[in-house]
């Protein structure tokens, strides 16, 4: 059986609607980003999709398109308020805040997980970017621009490779950090225990 994924933005036909996803709630290094798009349902764009089936360059190529033809707001915390507050309160943040910066504001605001909002427009969707086309083109915005944030980064601290990593913790970028230390954008919260 084929999922409809657009499913849920049929369910809710007469309000405004966006979709949120996040991208970075694992790296050791950089931000957690969340995007959120409405979608225009009469202009669906073909091959919108769960961000991580997806290559890099076809990521790209909906990325431009998603932003050309939808409205589109991202959130981002940086990894000094994710060390006070912590990883989930700042993905909750992250999305609250990509919601807020919708140039239209939504009714009913799909959020991909299973986190619990005060906000009763906020309905979490386990699954939700295979789910929803409107979380599945925010989690290729999410994905991208926190992608092109580390690419910005990695040119100024290039030995932790994460032009390539993004962050997370592959055996090179804990190699890095145990030969170079910590740079100022790692997330201690995540790295003070393992690389002392």
């Amino acid at each position: 059986m084929e999922i409809d994924i657009l499913h849920f933005e049929k369910k809710y036909p007469n309000f405004i609607l966006a979709g949120i996803d996040e991208a970075g709630r694992g790296p050791l290094a950089g931000p957690v980003v969340a995007a959120a798009v409405i979608v225009d349902q009469n202009n669906i764009i073909a091959g919108i999709k769960d961000s991580k089936k997806l290559s890099k360059k076809k990521r790209e190529l909906l990325y431009e398109q998603i932003t050309a033809n939808y409205i589109w707001a991202t959130g981002i915390i940086s990894h000094t308020e994710i060390d006070k507050i912590n990883i989930l309160e700042a993905t909750k943040k992250a999305c609250i805040l990509a919601a807020e910066n919708l140039s239209t504001k939504p009714e009913i605001v799909l959020v991909d997980g299973n986190m619990q909002f005060s906000d009763k427009r906020f309905i979490s969707i386990i699954n939700g970017d295979n789910l929803s086309l409107s979380i599945a083109a925010a989690s290729i915005i999410a994905k991208v621009t926190r992608d092109r944030l580390m690419l910005e980064l990695s040119n100024e601290f290039p030995q932790y490779l994460w032009h390539k990593n993004s962050g997370y913790g592959t055996k090179e970028h804990a190699q890095a950090i145990k030969e170079y230390g910590l740079s100022p954008y790692h997330r201690l919260s995540f790295t003070k225990a393992l690389y002392k």
